[in-house]
């Protein structure tokens, strides 16, 4: 049986996100962001290369292209140039090193699968990064949907990707969802959406502070700590024999 940390309300649907969290392309994720802040004047060594990538950092969940507009507030040109030197970047780097997931991932996948809990992909890329990066994966059999912004209308922290998956896969209660990711945006995104269980992963960019700061509910050394938590015995032990006298 799934129950959520409330003991009562069933989980039926867990909203996972990918980079962090799922795979381990943190490194890959911020040399493109590097690279394609790069091309638009702003290189290494400047302050305004370190604003930049402060930015990058705490914005880490949301839209890549929310992220550049972040970053070139006034020439939205400027932030699509960008938005598109990111996915020529990490496309390279899937394209020479493909795709890892964390360890433990995987098996978290099968179980939850098991135990008739739907998982659903959430992400900040784009409709076509995702499908390249979903290409990579393989994960056809472990998944039952993939999100992105393009998908929902408003990508993280806004509960779109989230309540746009319980709407797709017939969850009855937004109470049914866990929410489970390696930034602050995707804690705000849960709690805002009305998850039961909002869960900060300690594998990807933000620390546990972070986390808690945008609402986590429990934090977990990673996925592979997920079943632990959601999975419940409802076998009752056998009452110790008394002993003789």
């Amino acid at each position: 049986m799934i129950l959520a940390h409330d003991g009562v309300t069933p989980i039926r649907l867990v909203c996972l996100d990918l980079a962090g969290t799922t795979v381990g392309d943190v490194a890959m994720v911020e040399r493109a962001f590097a690279e394609a802040i790069a091309t638009q004047g702003i290189v290494p060594g400047t302050g305004a290369y370190a604003r930049a990538m402060v930015h990058v950092h705490r914005s880490r969940g949301c839209s890549t292209i929310d992220v550049f507009r972040g970053i070139f507030p006034d020439n939205e040109a400027q932030a699509q140039a960008a938005n598109l030197t990111f996915e020529r970047s990490y496309e390279g780097a899937l394209d020479r090193a493909g795709l890892v997931p964390l360890p433990g991932v995987v098996e978290a996948l099968d179980k939850l699968r098991g135990a008739d809990v739907k998982v659903c992909l959430v992400t900040g890329f784009s409709r076509a990064m995702l499908g390249r990066v979903l290409a990579a994966l393989n994960w056809a059999d472990k998944i039952d949907l993939a999100l992105c912004p393009e998908d929902a209308g408003r990508g993280r922290p806004m509960p779109d990707l989230v309540l746009t998956a319980v709407m797709r896969l017939g969850i009855e209660d937004v109470r049914q969802v866990a929410v489970v990711g390696d930034s602050e945006s995707d804690m705000l995104s849960g709690r805002r959406a009305g998850a039961s269980l909002v869960a900060g992963i300690l594998t990807g960019v933000h620390s546990r502070e972070r986390l808690l700061k945008g609402g986590a509910t429990h934090i977990l050394d990673s996925v592979a700590d997920l079943p632990e938590l959601l999975l419940v015995d409802t076998l009752v032990e056998p009452p110790v024999a008394a002993a003789a006298h």
